[in-house]
């Protein structure tokens, strides 16, 4: 059995999913930890390798083949994370060597977004597809783009970072340092960002006045299924911002699908109504009703911790 199994491993802006997959994506043993809190990187590759200890324990490390991150701004050709903003390091961290270094094990890196591409590919509802767009609305906006069967990576493997298009010009100040980035808008962050700004801006009555302060996309969620008027103007201008993004998106790759995975796309017709009403309105004619908008077939994290681990087998989809 030696080498049947790979480590998946989904680094996200608020928590880390891992899992032990076989050759046939099959998840055998997952688990999860927080990704901030650690200090320095060096302590949370120290606390991500006693997680995965007892995990190890149980398929026997040998058996191992290597370890695949999904990460966001992860360079697959450098194995680095370049200036993630919505990570609690800085800088260009060389992350896939000091995993590497810490596990004893090979590894790779590619972007969050494009390890999520990957696993829908392979086992979920892009499976056949050779040209769709993954859409990751978490604490930020990530994606993956598919055109003739490959991951676009570009010249330096940084290529497809839709979350960082200038979707309001002059707009709100992004992470990154521009300004008006779609996933200051578009994003579980974004929303909840809108939330705040209009209940300072005005008395209207909404069960999201309580939270004012700590309003969070599930609350947003909650509150739009009771029927929560501003709740479901909340969803309206996020899905409008997003789906006049993606129209543009659009004209570059002609995608047959946009698939939307993370916790807002949970809000399942809420935000993918609007959104596929206003890519509709914005798109060239010779686009329209071409699209179809899918949510993630597969569960949870295992989107990016299947397609993280695809890159131990060197299944990379170019």
């Amino acid at each position: 059995m030696t080498n049947q199994l790979a480590v998946g491993i989904d680094l996200g802006g608020t928590n880390t999913a891992f899992g032990i997959v076989d050759k046939e994506g099959n998840i055998l043993l997952k688990g999860t930890m927080p990704t901030t809190g650690h200090g320095t990187v060096e302590n949370y590759i120290a606390t991500l390798g006693a997680n995965l200890a007892p995990l190890f324990s149980q398929v026997g490390k040998p058996n191992i083949k290597g370890i695949g991150i999904g990460a966001p701004n992860g360079n697959f050709f450098t194995g680095e994370i370049v200036f993630a903003p919505n990570l609690p390091w800085t800088g260009i961290i060389p992350l896939a060597r000091l995993v590497a270094g810490s596990l004893s094990l090979p590894t790779t890196l590619t972007n969050d977004a494009k390890a999520a591409a990957m696993g829908e590919m392979a086992y979920g509802a892009a499976r056949g597809m050779k040209d769709f767009i993954m859409i990751t609305l978490g604490t930020g906006l990530g994606s993956g783009i598919v055109a003739n069967g490959q991951m676009i990576y570009g010249h330096d493997g940084l290529a497809g970072e839709l979350g960082h298009l200038i979707a309001v010009r002059d707009g709100r100040k992004c992470n990154c340092g521009r300004y008006g980035c779609l996933e200051r808008y578009a994003s579980a962050t974004g929303i909840a960002l809108t939330a705040e700004l209009w209940l300072k801006e005005n008395d209207e009555e909404t069960v999201l006045r309580q939270y004012q302060g700590h309003v969070t996309s599930k609350k947003i969620h909650t509150a739009a299924d009771g029927g929560d008027a501003f709740a479901l103007r909340l969803f309206e201008y996020t899905g409008k911002i997003l789906g006049q993004a993606l129209a543009d998106a659009v004209t570059i790759t002609s995608p047959e699908a946009i698939i939307f995975f993370g916790g807002l796309a949970k809000s399942g017709r809420l935000i993918l109504d609007p959104v596929k009403k206003h890519l509709e309105e914005n798109l060239l004619s010779i686009y329209k009703d071409k699209i179809k908008l899918l949510q993630s077939a597969l569960p949870d994290d295992d989107a990016a911790i299947l397609g993280a681990s695809a890159l131990a087998w060197g299944n990379t989809k170019g």
